[in-house]
C-alpha cells in the first residue's frame, strides 16, 4: 500500500497509520512526528544561514558560533546584514573559511533576487535543491533538510542521510545499513510522507545509540 501525496504533517500522519507494522510499532513508541508547516518567508534566510553554520559540529559548539554571527549582525540575519558583516567579521565568530564563503555566497545570491525566499515555497522539491544547491558549500542534504524544516515538505527521502539509513536498519532488521539506491526502493511504500518515516527513522538510531541527533 502505498501513502497519495500529502499537503499537511497532519494528514500524512494520519495515512501512515496501518502501512506497515514495524512502522506502526514505532509510530506508538514515539507518537506524532512534531514536524511543522512552513516557516514564514522571513524565517527561511536565518534558517539555512544558520544550517550552514551547523554543518558538521555538534549542537553546542555550533550553536556558540551561531550566536556570534546573529550579535554581529545585531539580531538581524538578512542577506544585506551578512553582506554588511563581510569576510573577517563571519571568520572572527567561529566560522571556518569554507562556512564563511558559504555564507556570503548564500547572501549574495538572495540579495540579486537569484534565490528568492519569499518564492522558494512555491517550488517543486527539485527544484528548490537545483537553486539551493548551486551555492558553495550547500550539497544535497542541506537542500534536502531545508526542504523538511523550513518549507514543511513531508515526502522528502534524504537517502543519504546516515541516521536514516540506520534507523531504517534497526528498526527493520536488517544485517546492514542499506544503499542509496537501496533506500529509494525501501521508501517506495510510503510515498507522500517520507519525510515522517525519515523523523522516525532518526528517532529509532537515536534510541539505539542513547543520544540524541538533535532533530525536531
Amino acid at each position: 500500500m502505498s501513502v497519495r501525496q500529502s499537503a499537511s504533517v497532519r494528514d500524512a500522519q494520519l495515512l501512515l497509520d496501518g502501512i506497515d507494522p514495524v512502522l506502526d510499532a514505532v509510530i506508538a513508541e514515539h507518537g506524532p512526528a512534531p514536524l511543522r508547516s512552513a516557516r514564514p518567508a522571513s524565517r527561511r534566510f536565518p534558517s539555512l544561514a544558520e544550517s550552514i553554520a551547523y554543518q558538521q559540529l555538534n549542537g553546542s559548539a555550533a550553536a556558540t558560533i551561531w550566536g556570534r554571527v546573529v550579535s554581529a549582525v545585531d539580531g538581524d540575519v538578512s542577506p544585506e546584514a551578512i553582506l554588511g558583516a563581510g569576510h573577517d567579521r563571519l571568520r572572527a565568530c567561529g566560522l571556518s573559511t569554507a562556512k564563511t564563503v558559504s555564507m556570503l555566497d548564500l547572501a549574495q545570491r538572495s540579495a540579486d533576487g537569484e534565490i528568492a525566499f519569499a518564492r522558494i515555497g512555491r517550488l517543486s522539491d527539485d527544484e528548490v535543491i537545483g537553486s539551493l544547491t548551486r551555492v558553495r558549500g550547500i550539497g544535497r542534504w542541506t537542500a534536502q533538510m531545508f526542504l523538511i524544516f523550513t518549507l514543511g515538505r513531508v515526502d522528502v527521502w534524504p537517502t543519504g542521510d546516515y541516521g536514516v539509513r540506520s534507523g531504517l536498519a534497526t528498526a527493520w532488521g536488517l544485517d546492514r545499513h542499506p544503499t542509496e539506491r537501496e533506500m529509494e526502493v525501501l521508501g517506495e511504500p510510503f510515498a507522500g510522507a517520507r519525510s515522517l518515516v525519515s523523523w522516525y527513522c532518526w528517532r529509532v538510531a537515536d534510541t539505539a545509540k542513547g543520544t540524541s541527533m538533535g532533530r525536531s
